[in-house]
């Protein structure tokens, strides 16, 4: 798949247990002292240190790499377990979750100590780099670029794989005197778990796995992603939340995806600076947005109403929804892209011949994909399957191996917590239910409202209150169903013309049409107001925070110094605002071809007043649409100030001044 979409897991490559070869580790004193820690000049809580493993576990092949990690000890006793924190990937480094890790287990590390590592090739670990990322203009194709990394890395680039990566954990389980470990791994990291699990049973205390992949995972073809998809908008319009918007979400992308295979599809998106783009729209940019929705319930709410805009023929909001989305594509700065690419292109087993040519095995794996029951990929198609997947940038990889050999060992019966997300669409829930019935005792969390990497996004505490009860020895209660909250429930689509707004309670002909336009515009704009926070990382901070963004149908918004300013901001057709809402004032021109020109300022009771196409008229707070919206940007930035610490917005004044400033006028 695509860079912004990687899965996040790889197949096994070698077979049976790979036994880590320590050397002189072995033969020294104490195995304690194996690695030296010492205090990390950042961070009281941890300890830093390093420890030399063998290149090539097997001894074959020489060379060493060292691991970097940290050490949170355990306040209570000598511990003779570890907890081992695993975190995505390939590619992803542990040790700036080192801290996150620690406050998420809590309690469980007190008779524990906690190990974090950066695992090989990623990180302060032996980070693996290539020249031809550096300069892609140098290559016709991103599979060119990866034949020539692949190329650059030499023979030793096939010591990267999940098997390594075991055989470390083992070492480091040796070198630290431990007995046993608990693995506790997030996405690619259960893959690593689970093979340590089926590798080391001895070994393991107890497993936590969230967002998991099974151990025979990922599928190159990402079956269970495309199974889900009808699933989860489905689960997304539960309950009537989307009685407004649509009668089917399954029902409106199958339309939209018909209509993209029958000609081209673009969309008009304004940028924060008010000017107009036109957007290629894809099924690929349809996929794209579907998995970014597991980081963002906001973006899956965005989903279904732009689906449903764009089943009628309105694509604007999908083709702003695509433009918002790219602002937070592809990962992070320490994601290590290189050694994302040597772990999956050795491990998964992709339809193909290792010994064809690119072409061939593309080709080989588009048939094996079309061979497959159209259902499979439903309402999307075999093409897409393939785009999304790893398979066009790894037809060039240049194998140093033969395909993987599935691992049949299996899983220790020890206690287990796995964690899936209702709505996870990179990690369904399907691949739990796989590892759950392999594991006798294991408890399975489908935690709802939820999409990947479940401690860190739910909303609730199902999962974490599910943590502390299976490590206290008590029952593990299942997650409630629960409703999608009001405040994420999908919009309605918004209006292609004034002619389809009812006019506001009260008013008739175009001024009372133009007085409820207002309404649903700032609507609008609180909302994507939000929504723009949300994708910048901004809630925390959010009076702090300067943004512009576009409007729906022309001009632009702007929110800086705590003044929300309006310029030309259009959300139903011909009918734009313009003006400012800060603590004292409320002031807004109402414009456009289609409008009852006019003004509105802020009345008694925080209602607006004024006079549209000579009308006067009123328009009370509580008729302003998003006040659900409002409420979910104060909560948000009051529960990421609260957990600011000392010295930090816990005090929740940002919440109060945001609340002031965006439910300024309302009641």
């Amino acid at each position: 798949m695509q860079p912004a979409a990687r899965k996040l897991a790889a197949r096994l490559l070698a077979a049976g247990t790979v036994i880590c070869v320590l050397g002189a580790w072995l033969a020294a004193g104490s195995a304690q002292a194996q690695i030296a820690f010492t205090p990390c000049g950042d961070d009281n809580n941890f300890a830093c240190g390093h420890l030399t493993v063998p290149l090539d576990p097997s001894g074959a092949t020489p060379g060493t790499i060292t691991l970097a990690m940290r050490r949170h000890r355990a306040p209570v006793g000598e511990a003779r377990s570890a907890i081992v924190a695993l975190a995505g990937g390939p590619g992803q480094p542990a040790l700036p979750f080192a801290e996150e890790f620690a406050e998420l287990l809590g309690p469980i590390a007190s008779t524990r100590d906690l190990i974090v590592f950066d695992q090989r090739g990623i990180g302060l670990s032996a980070p693996l780099s290539c020249h031809a990322f550096e300069r892609p203009s140098l290559f016709h194709s991103f599979g060119a670029e990866l034949e020539a990394c692949g190329s650059q890395l030499g023979s030793t680039r096939s010591f990267y794989t999940t098997a390594d990566t075991v055989a470390d954990i083992e070492a480091i389980r040796q070198a630290g005197d431990y007995e046993k470990l608990v693995l506790y791994g997030t996405s690619y990291g259960t893959k690593v778990a689970e093979q340590y699990a089926q590798d080391y049973p001895s070994h393991v205390e107890a497993l936590v796995l969230d967002s998991v992949v099974p151990p025979d995972g990922p599928d190159p073809l990402n079956r269970s992603t495309f199974a889900a998809i009808p699933r989860i908008l489905r689960q997304l319009c539960a309950a009537a939340a989307c009685a407004d918007v649509t009668r089917s979400p399954v029902a409106d992308l199958a339309r939209v995806l018909a209509q993209m295979r029958r000609e081209t599809l673009d969309g008009r998106a304004i940028d924060g600076g008010g000017h107009a783009h036109t957007i290629p729209l894809s099924s690929s940019d349809l996929l794209e947005l579907l998995l970014a929705g597991d980081f963002s319930p906001l973006l899956r709410s965005e989903f279904v109403t732009s689906m449903a805009a764009a089943a009628r023929g309105d694509t604007a909001p999908l083709a702003r929804l695509i433009e918002d989305a790219s602002q937070g594509e592809g990962e992070g700065e320490d994601f290590d892209t290189p050694l994302y690419y040597a772990t999956t292109c050795e491990e998964q087993a992709f339809p193909f011949s290792r010994t064809a040519t690119p072409r061939q095995r593309i080709a080989q794996a588009l048939a094996a994909a079309k061979a497959l029951p159209a259902s499979t990929f439903a309402p999307f198609a075999a093409s897409d399957a393939l785009a999304l997947s790893d398979i066009p940038t790894c037809a060039y990889w240049p194998y140093t191996t033969p395909g993987p050999v599935l691992d049949q060992a299996p899983l220790p019966d020890v206690p287990t917590l796995i964690l899936s997300g209702a709505d996870d669409l990179r990690t369904p829930t399907a691949g739990a239910r796989e590892v759950a019935a392999a594991i006798p005792d294991a408890h399975l969390l489908v935690v709802p409202n939820t999409g990947h990497s479940v401690l860190t996004e739910e909303q609730g505490s199902c999962a974490s209150d599910g943590l502390q009860a299976l490590f206290a020895g008590k029952p593990v209660k299942a997650c409630p169903p629960a409703p999608t909250p009001a405040s994420l429930r999908p919009q309605p689509p918004p209006p292609a013309r004034i002619a389809l707004v009812s006019p506001a309670p009260g008013y008739g002909g175009l001024p009372g049409r133009t007085l409820h336009a207002v309404a649903l515009t700032y609507g609008d704009f609180v909302h994507q107001l939000l929504f723009e926070l949300t994708l910048s990382g901004a809630l925390e901070s959010a009076t702090a925070a300067t943004l512009s963004f576009g409007g729906l149908r022309s001009g632009w918004a702007r929110f800086a110094g705590g003044e929300l300013s309006l310029h030309g901001y259009s959300y139903v057709p011909g009918v734009t605002i313009s003006g400012t809402i800060d603590d004292e004032r409320v002031q807004l021109q109402v414009g456009g071809q289609s409008a009852a020109h006019g003004s509105l300022r802020r009345g008694a009771e925080k209602a607006l007043v004024g006079s549209l196409g000579g009308t006067h008229v009123v328009l009370s707070g509580s008729y302003l649409a998003s006040a659900e919206a409002t409420a979910a940007i104060v909560g948000s930035d009051a529960r990421e100030s609260s957990q600011a610490g000392p010295g930090g917005a816990g005090d929740g004044s940002a919440a109060r001044r945001l609340d002031r400033l965006i439910g300024g006028i309302q009641p």
